[in-house]
């Protein structure tokens, strides 16, 4: 049985007025768990070896995920371990949906001055399984694992200087988003028209180390 029509039967299962689901996931193949957690992220699993932990709302749909697990060959075992139910003068939560990083990206450039030259910025990962694979994907912005267990920091140069170009660091960006994977992008530092004076670039100190 798919991981698709497992949920269809878990799903037709609950209280008529559940509001969240908590269900376990246990991937057959334990040399397939990295990419199934990659696929899982929108979901915001915990995890432990093969075994995934889910908190699914009512509303949020977790069936796209789960087809895209079955498409890619992923077999495994759905299981649900508890469910809350909504009180009758509760009104419904919205879904809440992790916003693109390219689309981040963008909003955050938009609102810097039109001379902006150089900025150190920062993209927290939302779960320790999208580590690796993202810094791979970030690669071209030569990422530092600094200022948190998920988060990876770069420099951007928009004319010249020391670190990424803005195209570049947004293309990255996309390539993130192509693969689910979420969090959260901050500018941290930024500078205008700055002169390159027998230099790369500024250097910014953060934590007692230049960057």
């Amino acid at each position: 049985m798919t991981l698709c029509e497992q949920w269809r039967e878990i799903e037709a299962g609950l209280p008529d007025d559940w509001s969240e689901a908590g269900v376990t996931l246990v991937v057959a193949e334990d040399d397939r768990a990295d990419q199934a957690a990659l696929m899982l992220g929108p979901l915001s699993p915990g995890r432990t070896g093969s075994t995934f932990r889910l908190q699914v709302r009512r509303g949020g749909d977790p069936r796209r995920v789960f087809a895209r697990l079955d498409s890619e060959g992923i077999r495994g075992r759905i299981d649900v371990v508890g469910a809350a139910e909504r009180s009758a003068d509760a009104a419904p939560e919205p879904l809440r949906r992790s916003r693109l990083l390219a689309e981040q990206w963008d909003e955050r450039i938009a609102s810097l001055p039109d001379d902006w030259s150089d900025l150190y910025a920062e993209v927290e990962l939302d779960s320790s399984d999208f580590l690796q694979r993202g810094a791979l994907l970030l690669a071209p912005a030569n990422p530092a694992h600094y200022g948190g267990p998920t988060t990876l920091r770069f420099r951007c140069a928009r004319v010249s200087g020391y670190g990424v170009a803005p195209s570049m660091a947004r293309r990255c960006f996309e390539r993130l988003d192509a693969e689910s994977i979420t969090g959260r992008f901050r500018i941290l530092h930024v500078l205008s028209a700055t002169s390159h004076v027998a230099t790369q670039g500024p250097v910014w100190h953060v934590g007692g180390r230049s960057v």
